[in-house]
């Protein structure tokens, strides 16, 4: 990384000439900067389960280019049998993980596309996608954009600020969601402060967050999770920005493990609290947190991942392993949208923001 940008490293691009997406492999960081080129749907889905691919924003990017390489190359010449491909594809690509919205809102749209389009030859029909799926990226990127815009407005130079797990650049096309504010105060000279929490049992805050806010030379102090509280109760913290991957109707969040309880801290602590989250992340079908799918995982990220021996006995000691945890919407104090910012009352002010969409 020396002499370079974080926005040097895309995240994930598409390789049409190869037929192949190009993405970054996030679980090699931060010792090893390696791209994959994937050209098979099993590769691809297998990046999206594993975490090579990981945030809500690049799954959904993936999974976009995903849908378009498995129909490229068809051989069909009629709508019909070209869709019952596509729709395998799709369903195959939407098994790989549960809980972040952006997976299926990607592929739907991409089968929006499709069937906007089905009057016309196969060849253009397949073009229409390519341009859709490249269209899911450019708009990734201006909405982390505009989110940082409206994240900055609630901030003042010289804050301290925590975030949990990465919803940074690596996360998303560029900018990042809960970083976007970060990168748009460096450029403005907020010189924030910005501390990350190491976020167990994947580690995503040390490996990735702090290694692309290094990178982009913003004041970065990585600390275990468990010392939130002493952070915030030294006064360090003025704000909290995390990430998402699904928001409900009433403004319940899902979030990487770990989220809720930096929310209750912040609320003990007087501390406002914001869900970074683009418009494609509300989910407005989910009335509430309760009935959001949560990844559960294996057991040996917890004990043995990134040990040389394991740290826990592997007979006679269960594990629980849930991937996300679901932040109370009474604990959060804005949801900042590349629209605008929702507020108390969730259930009126996100369909207010959904009006401004449509």
């Amino acid at each position: 990384m020396e002499n370079k940008s974080i926005f040097d490293l895309e995240t994930v691009y598409l390789d049409d000439e190869n037929n192949a997406i190009v993405l970054l492999d996030q679980t090699l960081l931060p010792n090893e900067i390696k791209y994959l080129h994937l050209t098979t749907q099993p590769e691809i889905w297998e990046a999206i389960k594993e975490l090579r691919v990981r945030g809500a924003p690049a799954i959904g990017i993936t999974a976009a280019y995903g849908a378009y390489l498995g129909v490229k190359n068809s051989s069909l010449d009629e709508f019909e049998p070209f869709y019952v491909v596509f729709k395998s594809v799709k369903q195959y690509l939407a098994s790989a993980r549960p809980t972040a919205v952006n997976l299926f809102w990607a592929l739907d749209k991409m089968e929006s596309c499709l069937l906007a389009n089905q009057q016309r030859p196969i060849e253009e029909i397949i073009h229409t996608l390519h341009d859709q799926a490249e269209e899911i990226k450019a708009e990734d990127i201006r909405t982390n954009k505009a989110i940082g815009e409206y994240g900055l407005s609630v901030i003042q130079p010289g804050w301290g600020i925590l975030t949990h797990c990465n919803a940074g650049s690596l996360a998303t096309g560029k900018y990042g969601t809960a970083t976007a504010p970060m990168y748009l105060g460096q450029e403005r000279g907020y010189n924030l402060k910005v501390f990350a929490d190491e976020t167990r049992p994947l580690l995503q805050g040390a490996r990735l967050t702090t290694f692309e806010l290094a990178a982009a030379g913003i004041d970065v102090t990585l600390i275990c999770d468990n010392m939130a509280a002493t952070v915030m109760k030294k006064g360090w913290i003025q704000a909290v920005f995390v990430g998402c991957d699904r928001v409900a109707a009433n403004g319940d969040t899902a979030n990487k493990i770990g989220t809720a309880g930096v929310a209750i801290l912040a609320h003990e602590y007087g501390i406002p609290f914001y869900v970074c989250a683009p418009s494609s992340t509300i989910d407005m079908a989910t009335p509430t947190g309760d009935q959001i799918e949560i990844e559960l995982r294996k057991p040996e990220e917890i004990y043995k991942k990134w040990y040389a021996k394991p740290m826990a006995p592997e007979q006679g000691v269960k594990f629980y392993n849930p991937a996300f945890d679901v932040t109370d919407a009474k604990y959060i104090t804005g949801i900042i949208t590349e629209l605008g910012i929702a507020r108390p009352p969730y259930s009126q002010t996100l369909l207010q923001i959904f009006e401004k969409k449509r």
